[in-house]
């Protein structure tokens, strides 16, 4: 039998062996902990260990499993909260406590649990892989579509009727050839860091509404897109996620916590369980699966979790579900991957990076996308990860790499969050290259003018930045009227429009609808008022109608509901200046 002959942290050596493959799935020690291999030579093969290495000795056995790295696929993952590697945490607290031992062999899914199984072929039929055979509700929200392994076809021979079966149980008998018949269960397995097969991916067009107003007007993601959320320490990443997690128009959310701070990670799951989805009014946990890997756990397994959480969110979105992935970190992962490398003595990169970190984020991010599936329905994963640049130093090689692999980029600015401004998204430092592809959804379903609203407001913007510089100089008294007047209405636009209070029942989700119409107030205002300063009234008495401060207070004022208040605005507004 193989056997250790080195160990430094959660790497472990085997000396002259020719029995493992690369990427496969090992078990070392006597507690049978479970690792992965990532190098092969004639000498030496190197495999990195998903739990801590405490307690391994030289000469402890190494066993193969003849398998990859796998997630186990199956009714059950929703709702559940995992490791890294896949371990239900609820169900390993029953076996071990609340601190985790290693060599916990606990399966994914819980094997006693029934599911009321409903049978969708016939015996004869002809199956290719993706075809769906059965249908389960796995929560209130969640119908679960069992789907024929991608690199599996044949005929239907048996089919279990209609009843409750539990996921290992067999329901169905799938003639491959003379010789193969072969079962089917619930499950499936599929190794980690290979991505699912789809039939094609379908152009980017529809956005991923979020009720938040800076993302669904001036900075949008479509379903299938990339997001980043940079940002320093308190500058509200994580904060930013939640609020999109609850909001978001996605059907399932996958939440990462990756190398998080423990507290952190405990607060998202106390969040999460009381949180009501606002569209269902179910528990929002009825349509999230959660991977809590915290900065304390091994830090190989936090490698491990970004691509676990990927392999769930596409085998839900092959079933024809909208998934949204929120990965916090991704810095953790890439200080992972760095320590690991230094561990294997690699050539450092930038900042003592491994040389291949921008391949690694390319290939998470490369899995985003909106397709049509292997059984001819359309889902998508939208991937939005946190990147914790240290010192907020925008310039670092994870936030870099990142931006080369991203469509949109929402930078967070302390000076922002320091004045409870949220969310602390930067207006002039963000973009998202979404905007042309979602032009064509916008203008069918809220309007031609949507798009021209956004294009006005976010040039009043950046006109406002350059005049802010010219006012740090030598102050606003010295600007004529005209760019006094751009100064207020970009006041009104950053408190009154971007700022958004998580807190209030009519603010804390906004519809798009909702969203036109402030723009066009916002808008109706600043064009009466610049024809009135150049007709010859002064900035300061059109301050004094006081229209400004009302439109900071309209999205207080006019319920989500009542749309119709706006014309009330409309009217005022138009009325006063006509009077002039």
């Amino acid at each position: 039998m193989d056997s250790i002959y080195a160990i430094n942290g959660p790497v472990v050596k085997v000396k002259d062996t020719k029995s493992f493959s690369m990427r496969e799935m090992v078990m070392v020690g006597k507690t049978k902990l479970i690792g992965e291999v990532i190098g092969v030579t004639d000498e030496m093969t190197t495999i990195q260990v998903y739990e801590g290495t405490a307690g391994l000795m030289v000469g402890d056995p190494v066993e193969p499993t003849g398998t990859p790295m796998c997630a186990t696929l199956g009714p059950g993952i929703i709702s559940n909260i995992y490791d890294g590697i896949q371990r239900p945490l609820k169900a390993m607290t029953n076996i071990s406590g609340v601190f985790v031992t290693e060599g916990s062999a606990i399966a994914a899914l819980d094997e006693e649990r029934e599911f009321d199984v409903t049978l969708t072929v016939k015996t004869g039929d002809k199956l290719s892989g993706g075809d769906i055979y059965a249908e389960c509700p796995e929560t209130p929200l969640i119908t679960h579509r069992c789907m024929v392994p991608p690199d599996m076809s044949g005929t239907v021979e048996y089919v279990a009727p209609n009843g409750k079966y539990k996921v290992n149980d067999v329901v169905l008998k799938i003639r491959v050839d003379e010789e193969t018949l072969t079962d089917l269960t619930l499950t499936q397995k599929w190794p980690i860091r290979t991505p699912r097969p789809i039939k094609k991916r379908l152009p980017i067009s529809k956005p991923l509404i979020t009720g938040q107003r800076i993302v669904d007007t001036i900075l949008p993601l479509a379903k299938g897109g990339t997001a980043a959320i940079p940002g320093g320490f308190g500058t509200g990443k994580t904060m930013t996620q939640h609020q999109l997690a609850k909001w978001c128009d996605a059907d399932i959310i996958v939440y990462i916590g990756c190398g998080e701070r423990g507290n952190e990670m405990t607060q998202v799951l106390e969040e999460f369980s009381e949180l009501i989805d606002p569209k269902s009014g179910r528990p929002l946990t009825d349509r999230t699966v959660l991977i809590a890997n915290t900065s304390n756990m091994p830090v190989a397994a936090r490698e491990a979790s970004i691509y676990t959480g990927i392999t769930l969110a596409e085998y839900y979105r092959d079933m024809g579900y909208h998934i949204a992935i929120m990965a916090d970190s991704t810095s953790r992962w890439a200080e992972a991957l760095r320590e690991i490398s230094g561990r294997l003595e690699e050539m450092p990169a930038e900042e003592g990076f491994p040389a291949y970190l921008p391949s690694r984020l390319s290939e998470f991010y490369e899995r985003a996308g909106y397709v049509e599936t292997m059984n001819n329905r359309e889902g998508s994963v939208t991937i939005i990860g946190a990147v914790s640049p240290q010192g907020s130093d925008f310039s670092e090689p994870v936030t870099q790499n990142t931006k080369r692999f991203v469509r949109c980029f929402w930078a967070l600015d302390k000076n922002l969050a320091y004045a409870r401004h949220y969310p602390a998204i930067n207006w002039s430092m963000s973009y998202s290259e979404y905007s042309d592809d979602l032009a064509e959804y916008y203008n069918e379903n809220v309007g031609e003018e949507f798009c021209r609203y956004r294009q006005e407001i976010s040039t009043l913007l950046v006109e406002e930045s350059n005049l802010m510089e010219i006012v740090k100089l030598i102050g606003a008294d010295v600007l004529p009227d005209d760019q006094k007047l751009i100064i207020e209405i970009a006041r009104v636009i950053r408190v009154g429009f971007l700022q958004q209070n998580a807190f209030h029942k009519d603010d804390t989700f906004v519809p798009l609808e909702k969203q036109k119409l402030m723009m066009k107030a916002i808008l109706l205002l600043y064009h009466n008022s610049l024809n009135a300063i150049n007709g010859g009234t002064p900035i300061s008495e059109i301050i004094s109608y006081g229209f400004f401060d009302k439109l900071i207070k309209m999205k207080y004022d006019i319920p989500n509901d009542k749309p119709e208040m706006f014309e009330e605005y409309f009217d005022m507004i138009n009325k006063r200046f006509i009077k002039e």
